[in-house]
């Protein structure tokens, strides 16, 4: 069973467990430092995950297993929220993200004025690629050579879900 919960002190162990995989932070933004500290833990569940975002952890069975969140923007962009998530390797390939991506969408529209999510994916990482699709997302481009990471370019997947299209289901 999946829950979405509020970050809790106790999941920094695991976020530095968790973040210090270099199979799980290939396609995650560079901005998460490497190697992964408990002093960025716990600036995580302190600071940075209230900051402009609406964050939650991701159990599974009641372990913590990942994170979900999505970045609100300002100004004319005040309503739309850019998503991100990750899932520890050991639970890979259970539909945990999907599942977990489907759920919180629901939660976001629910409980926020938020209008669009969307979430921006570099073309090697087709596991989450088909995560957003299963969820319902819309791939709406490909952003050309977009992302340098690992001394290469990669083309980015866009993809989104506006409030109005989450009542459709």
């Amino acid at each position: 069973m999946i829950e979405l919960r509020e970050l809790e002190s106790d999941d920094r162990q695991w976020l530095v467990r968790y973040l210090n995989n270099e199979q799980l932070v290939r396609y995650l933004a560079s901005r998460i430092p490497q190697p992964y500290s408990f002093e960025d833990a716990d600036w995580w569940v302190e600071v940075g995950s209230k900051e402009s975002a609406f964050v939650r952890a991701i159990s599974f069975h009641g372990a913590f297993c990942g994170v979900i969140g999505v970045y609100t923007k300002e100004a004319e962009y005040a309503h739309a929220a850019e998503l991100g998530y990750w899932v520890a390797q050991e639970y890979w390939n259970q539909g945990i993200a999907s599942k977990a991506v489907t759920a919180f969408t629901e939660l976001v529209f629910s409980t926020t004025d938020i209008q669009r999510i969307y979430a921006l994916v570099s073309a090697p990482n087709l596991a989450s690629i088909q995560v957003l699709q299963k969820a319902g997302y819309s791939l709406e481009g490909i952003l050309k050579q977009a992302v340098y990471k690992q001394g290469q370019f990669y083309d980015e997947h866009l993809f989104a879900k506006i409030r109005s299209e989450q009542s459709k289901k």
